[in-house]
């Protein structure tokens, strides 16, 4: 596995307590450096392949954040996919199953083996001063659904600043009351984290319904309705774009803000 590519604040606090960080996690088939992504800030403009590092870098360029540390991990290549990924992916429907019991079950063991991963970079960054409320996990498309659950069933559960979650959705939703029993934690969710969820309405690999499950099943877990920001994008597919970048910068400020 390649390491994380990280990128340093622009202006780093003076004081290790007021850091931040937050953890991009990518998509299927794309690594920390390249996601299929429209990265303008000031415009929304059209699909276009640019490195994911360009996020950290365009908000530091536009004065956004510059207390931030970015930390993006890459996934290993999977031999039988051909490609990286987080685990192994299963067909998402627009529609509800007409025989559930027939749907493919979800890849339970992968997505565990990168829970233990992503709680190995946070503990890193607990490690180095990083107060846990000062650290937001999130992703786009896999990476969503990878840091949905770490921030459920992991060890952090509840101690982050935030979660994020783009173009994706929640993933063994039927399991996290008993893996976060498993973890030590109550089945009910009463975690103090703020998260934000989005997508855009021509997304055709990850359909609308999975969104609005995604939430509908967060707040029966017990998430409060108020901790949960959520969005579309009128026209954006499986992809980013600068009005979605804007709101989600907006959000980070409001969650880890700079302190002086």
């Amino acid at each position: 596995m390649l390491p994380p590519i990280i990128i340093q604040p622009s202006i780093p606090p003076t004081d290790g307590s007021k850091s931040a960080a937050f953890i991009f996690v990518h998509g299927l088939g794309d690594e920390a450096e390249g996601v299929e992504s429209a990265l303008v800030l000031n415009v929304l403009v059209s699909l276009t392949l640019m490195p994911l590092i360009d996020i950290a870098r365009q908000f530091q360029e536009a004065g956004k954040l510059p207390h931030m540390t970015w930390v993006f991990p890459n996934a290993l290549e999977n031999r039988d996919l051909a490609t990286n990924a987080w685990y192994l992916p299963t067909r998402l429907s627009p529609y509800p199953p007409s025989r559930p019991e027939l749907e493919d079950d979800e890849d339970e063991e992968g997505m565990l083996v990168t829970v233990k991963y992503l709680t190995s970079l946070i503990d890193d960054l607990v490690k180095q001063g990083f107060q846990e409320k000062r650290i937001v996990l999130g992703g786009f498309s896999q990476g969503h659904a990878m840091a949905l659950l770490t921030g459920l069933v992991s060890g952090y559960a509840g101690k982050l600043g935030g979660l994020v979650g783009l173009s994706g959705y929640l993933p063994l939703p039927e399991r996290i009351p008993a893996l976060r029993e498993e973890a030590g934690l109550s089945k009910e969710v009463h975690d103090d984290v703020e998260l934000f969820l989005a997508r855009g309405s021509g997304d055709r690999l990850v359909p609308k319904r999975y969104h609005r499950l995604c939430y509908e099943d967060l707040f029966g877990y017990g998430i409060k309705e108020g901790q949960v920001t959520i969005k579309e994008y009128e026209g954006m597919g499986h992809s980013m774009s600068g009005a979605e970048l804007r709101d989600l910068c907006t959000w980070l400020e409001g969650v880890v803000p700079e302190t002086r």
